[in-house]
């Protein structure tokens, strides 16, 4: 599936002027890792039948500690047209998934959007959820709108230079921020039970060592999101690559845990578990464990799996 990168990408801040990759390291063809029945996503993404995940190669942001770097920098995936996007929808639809959940696209978002179009022409009629960093344009998110029902933006961090330091975008608070505020006004909050039938669940991924990050972003949801969206707390980071190199402790988890009680937060937390099971392997034709994820399609062999 084709956009327009030869000269100019544009469609994520970095503003790439790539001769053939940009920052995301990919071209201008829309490549896929995995498509899976996933279990393990919030609540009312994951509901009984499961989320189904779509795991796009690339990624303009590039975390120093990415857990998914096999397809955000090393490759995993393999070129798709709008017809086989489709196809991968439909199929999704068809194994029983709940929504469309769209990882990591920010930087193929035109491409996508036109294939979302097409699998709604051919039959596809599950909600649609953006899953991504928010490290995207607000223009971005206006043109996702016709195609979209929700969105999964992370909120990192709030702090420019813990911004610099792990993801080589100090400007990334002001523009996850923008983004943000802009999917908010886009759809609003709709929730009703376990079920989510449009609206923005904010991410937040707390860093070992870096807490004072996490109460800023926390402070930030309860001022300016607080009742028009809701927040999932992550507690699952991992030493990997060039983070910090512990995972998240006990008393850590607690600081956390008071100051959304504190701060009276709607949404989810993780619970602390102190392993790396969970860890997706996209060399695998189904990157989870099969108690989370049931495969439909992989880079490697379509369907068949």
């Amino acid at each position: 599936m084709q956009n327009s990168k030869a000269e100019q990408c544009g469609f994520c801040p970095r503003n790439c002027r790539p001769e053939a990759r940009g920052r995301c390291g990919e071209t201008n063809s829309l490549r896929l890792a995995a498509a899976t029945i996933h279990r393990g996503e919030e609540p009312p993404l994951s509901q009984q039948g499961g989320s189904g995940t779509i795991f796009v190669t690339g990624c303009n942001l590039g975390c120093t500690f990415c857990q998914n770097i096999q397809i955000s920098r090393r490759g995993f995936g393999r070129a798709v047209d709008s017809e086989e996007f489709a196809g991968i929808c439909l199929k999704l639809q068809e194994k029983g998934a709940q929504n469309l959940n769209i990882v990591t696209g920010s930087h193929m978002a035109p491409s996508i959007a036109a294939g979302l179009q097409r699998a709604r022409d051919q039959g596809s009629s599950l909600p649609v959820f953006w899953n991504s960093s928010a490290y995207e344009k607000e223009s971005i998110v206006e043109s996702l709108s016709p195609v979209v029902t929700g969105y999964l933006p992370d909120l990192k961090t709030l702090d420019p230079d813990l911004a610099d330091r792990f993801f080589h975008a100090p400007d990334y608070p002001a523009v996850a921020e923008r983004a943000i505020r802009a999917m908010i006004a886009d759809r609003n909050l709709h929730y009703q039970g376990d079920s989510l039938d449009s609206g923005v669940i904010i991410r937040h991924l707390v860093i070992p060592g870096f807490l004072d990050s996490t109460r800023k972003v926390l402070e930030w949801f309860a001022e300016y999101a607080q009742g028009k969206a809701l927040v999932s707390v992550m507690m699952q980071y991992t030493p990997y690559g060039k983070g910090p190199e512990r995972a998240l402790n006990e008393k850590e988890y607690e600081q956390v845990l008071q100051w959304l009680d504190a701060l009276g937060i709607d949404g989810f937390y993780q619970e602390l578990v102190q392993d790396e099971e969970w860890l997706p392997d996209f060399g695998r034709t189904n990157p989870f464990s099969s108690e989370l994820s049931v495969p439909v399609w992989h880079w490697t062999g379509g369907y068949e799996l």
